[in-house]
């Protein structure tokens, strides 16, 4: 069974700094590329970033680009997400993903999905 479990969202004030961790079990994690997406209130699930199996290729959403990075640890089958200047915009329900295929992640497609972290961003 596959699981993919998010830690590290919380309540932050605007300009401040959260790191999320996506723990990985029962895939061949270095197989896999990773992903983070979110979710807010009333709008559509949106890609935030995606890393190649590798860590080879790295692809942000405009968004994000700047402030948040990216990362993974193959021997700890876990991936990353640094956000810094974060705003009130950035506050959803953030989600990793797994897919074998980098590309198909940046277009929202996943094999794997896990439950998600609330992340909120006070003003």
């Amino acid at each position: 069974q596959v699981l993919l479990v998010e830690s590290g969202g919380g309540l932050v004030q605007a300009g401040g700094s959260l790191r999320l961790s996506c723990a990985a079990s029962g895939l061949t994690f270095s197989n896999y590329a990773m992903g983070w997406f979110r979710q807010a209130p009333g709008k559509e699930r949106e890609y935030v970033a995606v890393i190649s199996w590798s860590g080879a290729y790295i692809y942000y959403s405009d968004s994000v680009k700047g402030r948040f990075t990216i990362s993974r640890d193959n021997a700890k089958n876990t991936v990353y997400l640094q956000m810094n200047s974060l705003k009130p915009e950035d506050t959803a329900i953030y989600y990793c993903a797994a897919d074998s295929n980098d590309y198909d992640l940046t277009m929202g497609y996943g094999d794997y999905w896990g439950q998600g972290t609330q992340v909120t961003v006070s003003s």
